[in-house]
């Protein structure tokens, strides 16, 4: 029985080994390719004529959606940054989600709001709608209010109402930078093939200096956990995402910031209430129909639209945002499974998927048990001293290089952290964010999925920190 078990742990340890060869290489190539990938895009921009967009009668109009639930402290700063965008034509439509804490009231007051009679057509089944309002001060902008009924059903709520033939989804703690628009439908206008989905960079909004909705000066959070989370998401976005991208592979657009083709949203039935994480959901529904039906279409990642939003600074907040994320992974994939190893979806059911299955919902249990079982089969005398430190240099060190590389990306290209004491904290950061904050973002996957498995898939609310002074 002793041989037995030994057997079983030696061979789960060359598998962790496998594991991390693996996911190391294919993380090495998405590297290498967003690398070559961004340095075009940035020289391809320099000539690019996206601003004549701003005076061009041939840009498509955009509606923006701002879902809000209990957001008060930061509603006005998201309106505000919406309403100053540059582009010709766009709508902004605020929805209501039966907010309790005057979101709605606070909007009415700042905007000088009436409550007005409007025609609601629910090609979408929605909750009931409780009202309407506007000032013809603010023609292009309307709120509605509506019962609780979710992110989701919200914005399907103002897919009804939109008129625009593109639309935009936007957090309601988030801040445009107001070329944001211009740089996402310039792909979209010149692209050959339709483009049913794009999605610009999520930065971390914490830390930034506003006025009048526009950051006026750029500066890294004191709150250490938001630290973390830049390196993460510069990491994420910069090449994980354009990486993806290069293989016609984007699974993900952040909700946060994405715009899409509102008939081809339409067609696929809209946003899926019963999901924690929508926009994933929606995303791989988009995929699965023009495939599926063998239509030419595009989901495109552009690496220089920028949204600003914030980040939790708690680790209750930031943990019920990341088991968040995670169940959304998961419902979706389940979702979805009719495309796992199917040739009729081409690379995405023979490769992306299972990628995402075996790696990003599977990953989180091979994470933990490596961390404890390799450490434990060394102490005991069960594996040699060179496949624990091949273990440490892919499990640790090798993590460490893609962070310290996605504060490089951003050095090399884009650039928004201008000072050398934000480039240093960041490489720091990027460090030490293997030590302990990657451990525990693998344990609040694995707690999704457990929670999933025991059928708690609910929507964990993560309050704000904003301030509507600050804009």
């Amino acid at each position: 029985m002793k041989a037995i078990l030994i057997t079983i742990v030696l061979g789960f340890n060359y598998f962790v080994g496998l594991y991390y060869v693996f996911i190391n290489s294919l993380y090495s190539s998405l590297l290498i390719s967003s690398l070559i990938a961004v340095l075009r895009h940035i020289k391809r921009i320099k000539y690019s004529a996206f601003r004549d967009l701003i005076s061009s009668p041939e840009a498509p109009p955009i509606s923006i959606l701002i879902p809000a639930y209990n957001e008060n402290g930061t509603i006005l700063r998201a309106v505000n940054s919406a309403l100053a965008v540059k582009y010709p034509f766009f709508e902004v439509i605020v929805i209501n989600d039966g907010s309790t804490d005057g979101t709605l009231e606070t909007l009415i007051n700042f905007y000088q709001l009436k409550k007005i009679d409007h025609v609601y057509r629910n090609f979408l089944k929605t909750a009931p709608v409780r009202g309407f309002y506007n000032n013809p001060k603010y023609p292009n902008l309307l709120v509605i209010d509506k019962i609780k009924s979710g992110k989701a059903d919200s914005l399907n709520c103002g897919l009804n109402l939109a008129r625009s033939p593109y639309f935009c989804t936007v957090d309601a703690d988030s801040v445009l930078e107001n070329d944001a628009f211009l740089r996402l439908m310039a792909y979209v206008t010149e692209s050959v093939v339709p483009v049913v989905a794009c999605g610009g960079v999520v930065r971390v909004l914490n830390g930034i200096k506003l006025k009048n909705a526009t950051a006026i000066e750029i500066d890294l959070p004191k709150n250490h956990l938001a630290l973390f989370q830049i390196v993460e998401y510069l990491r994420a976005f910069l090449f994980g995402r354009v990486g993806w991208d290069i293989a016609n592979s984007i699974l993900i657009l952040s909700g946060t910031f994405s715009l899409f083709n509102r008939a081809a949203v339409m067609d696929v039935g809209g946003y899926n209430f019963r999901h924690v994480s929508e926009d994933m959901e929606l995303v791989l529904k988009l995929h699965r129909h023009f495939k599926g039906n063998k239509k030419r279409y595009r989901i495109k990642f552009i690496s220089d639209p920028i949204c600003w939003s914030e980040v939790p600074e708690s680790f209750q907040m930031l943990a019920r945002q990341r088991r968040r994320w995670q169940m959304g992974l998961i419902q979706s994939l389940c979702e979805h499974r009719q495309m796992f190893f199917n040739p009729k979806y081409g690379h995405l059911g023979l490769i992306i998927m299972p990628y995402y299955l075996f790696f990003e919902m599977m990953g989180p249990i091979v994470e933990l048990l490596g961390y404890i079982v390799v450490p434990l089969s060394y102490i005991f005398g069960l594996l040699n001293f060179k496949f624990f430190v091949l273990f440490l240099i892919l499990a640790i060190a090798f993590g460490i290089f893609l962070s310290t590389m996605g504060v490089f990306l951003e050095e090399l290209t884009y650039k928004r952290y201008p000072k050398w004491k934000h480039l240093f904290k960041l490489l720091l950061f990027g460090i030490l964010e293997n030590f302990g904050y990657r451990q525990i973002n693998a344990f609040w996957r694995f707690q999704a999925l457990i929670r999933f498995i025991f059928g708690k898939r609910r929507w964990e609310y993560v309050e704000k920190k904003g301030n509507q002074n600050n804009f």
